[in-house]
């Protein structure tokens, strides 16, 4: 079986509270439907974790008008850390995750009347598309970006993820990662110096290269029409040494902790990543369990060492008190399922 991208499954998110912040998010975000939810130990993870198995609790979220999910992650037998200094642009990383929206102004309007930490206005980003970034509770950075491209439509502020804005200490190598392996073909646009809409961030003042990626084939696969497409924007400082977000740190801890994309050809994949020099990292090897959901996953690091994981879904439930799952192993890789199918995902929703 080739490899299929099929598109961003999901983005790590560490919390103290991940419940709570799953609330949260659910209010501002619409991210209301409940792939899984597990409490386990992490015993694969030792490269991010300093050999270390780490008690957990997970959960993954999505929105169904469309986008990437949020794995909402907490150490249940530690109390996880900030970043050890002030994280700034281009320090490497996952800085910012985007959300797809199909009314920028519609949405700041209301995240504004709902008291939420907002930096700046909307303005238009390099490619002409309104967007404007706000911080949760927990000192994360969200940018919410035009999208009128919708799975289902919800009564949501914001669709899922729609992408990330990820530091690194050189884009030409970062982009053997990015544009090779993940697929993101199609610079968008590739500019030098210090941009406006940057100006509300943390270290926006500053000069920067910041190189906007998409895929120029749309993305195929079982859930690659609600996943859609997406994008990576590489953001390197040309005025100081990054450091590195997770510095000090391990997996898990506070923040954006991993991008996750949902794969199909998990062998294809090894061989191509061992191959340009990213061997996995972490390989369940078979298939896992997570609550409800099973598959296979692995990671691989980017050159700055960000962890990117690949999940290939074996079972996913559909109605899981009445025992009703997606078997999706003996399916077509590149076939999307049905429609109403995706759409049994809504019997899963978390009301509050």
């Amino acid at each position: 079986m080739k490899k299929n991208i099929v598109g961003i499954q999901q983005i790590g998110v560490g919390l103290k509270d991940a419940r709570e912040g799953w609330k949260w998010y659910r209010r501002a975000f619409g991210m209301d439907i409940k792939v899984f939810e597990d409490t386990a130990t992490a015993r694969l993870m030792h490269h991010y974790t300093n050999d270390k198995d780490c008690e957990r609790y997970a959960a993954l979220a999505m929105n169904m008008e469309g986008g990437g999910g949020f794995e909402v992650w907490q150490h249940t037998q530690m109390e996880p850390k900030p970043p050890v200094f002030d994280a700034k642009l281009g320090d490497t990383g996952i800085f910012i995750t985007k959300m797809k929206c199909r009314n920028v102004l519609r949405a700041y309007d209301q995240h504004k009347k709902m008291g939420i930490d907002i930096l700046g206005e909307p303005v238009l980003n390099p490619e002409n598309r309104l967007h404007y970034y706000l911080k949760d509770p927990y000192n994360n950075i969200f940018e919410v970006l035009e999208d009128d491209r919708c799975f289902m439509k919800q009564k949501s502020l914001t669709g899922g993820v729609a992408g990330a804005v990820i530091g690194v200490s050189d884009i030409d190598k970062a982009m053997e990662v990015y544009s090779e392996i993940l697929q993101y073909d199609d610079v968008v646009s590739d500019k030098s110096g210090v941009f406006e809409d940057f100006e509300p961030l943390p270290g926006g003042k500053e000069k920067y290269r910041r190189v906007l990626l998409e895929h120029k084939e749309h993305r195929t696969g079982p859930f690659s029409k609600l996943l859609g497409p997406t994008q990576i924007e590489l953001v390197q400082s040309l005025e100081r040494n990054p450091r590195k977000i997770f510095e000090k740190r391990i997996w898990g801890e506070l923040g954006f902790i991993h991008l996750c994309f949902d794969i199909k050809g998990m062998e294809a994949l090894q061989m191509e990543c061992e191959a340009r020099g990213f061997p996995f990292t972490v390989n369940s090897a078979d298939s896992f369990d997570m609550g409800s959901a099973a598959g296979h996953f692995s990671y691989i690091s980017d050159p700055d060492g960000t962890p990117i994981e690949f999940v290939e879904t074996h079972k996913l439930p559909i109605i899981e008190k009445l025992g009703l799952y997606i078997n999706l192993k003996k399916r077509a890789p590149q076939k999307p399922l049905p429609n109403w199918m995706v759409k049994t995902l809504t019997f899963s929703r978390v009301k509050d």
